[in-house]
């Protein structure tokens, strides 16, 4: 039974980005996002490798990781 809704802010061009990319496969982004929760809860974990390339430096530039940091400190 589905009774829990998940919500979250991302940038629209990245919404718009990954939605091409579902439709690709065909599917939607809830069901995209029911997969990488069934996946989290299977591997007990995230599905993918998480870590920062040693060249982080020069694949984000300094605007960028700004704005990355500022998302984390606007909730």
């Amino acid at each position: 039974m589905k009774e829990t809704m998940v919500r979250a802010r991302v940038e629209s061009r990245l919404k718009k980005d990954a939605e091409a990319v579902f439709d690709a496969l065909g599917i939607n982004t809830t069901e995209a996002i029911r997969m990488f929760l069934s996946q989290v809860r299977l591997r007990r974990g995230l599905p993918f490798r998480v870590e920062v390339p040693e060249n982080a430096d020069i694949v984000l530039p300094a605007r960028l990781r700004q704005a990355a940091m500022d998302v984390i400190y606007d909730d």
